[in-house]
């Protein structure tokens, strides 16, 4: 879903008063598009197109949220951390650096992790003795 971050594409999405406003007010706890829209004094269709274009950015994470009735709700939250523009030769460069939860961060530290003991283990299979004696090892000839 993440477009590509050129600065002008950035500029425009954070051009709007409103979409700066839903990132704001989402870094302060998750906030459903209802809230969002009276917080903000917009309505909710353009409160929606400003979360769709936030998202489109990855700048806006959308949190599913069930109530004790079993009713379903959308929740929204800021996960931009940073932006920064810089000029450099002439043209504008931007680093976005957006918020991971630790979730996330615990997800990414496993994967690794796993990653890292398979290779391992591919390489003391390639390179262990088979029972008769002989090796896996194809390079010599």
């Amino acid at each position: 879903m993440s477009k590509e971050w050129e600065p002008e594409n950035v500029f425009d999405v954070l051009g709007s008063e409103v979409a700066r406003q839903i990132l704001a007010l989402a870094s302060l706890r998750p906030l459903s598009a209802t809230e969002l829209a009276e917080h903000c004094d917009v309505s909710e269709p353009t409160i929606y197109r400003r979360i769709h274009a936030l998202q489109e950015y990855d700048m806006l994470d959308e949190q599913r949220d069930i109530d004790d009735g079993g009713h379903h709700s959308k929740q929204f939250k800021t996960n931009l951390k940073e932006a920064r523009f810089r000029v450099d030769d002439g043209q504008f460069d931007i680093d976005i650096q957006l918020k991971k939860d630790y979730s996330d961060k615990f997800t990414d530290f496993w994967t690794d992790l796993e990653k890292g003991a398979e290779d391992i283990s591919k390489d003391a299979n390639a390179n262990s003795p088979h029972r008769d004696g002989s090796s896996s090892d194809l390079s010599s000839g």
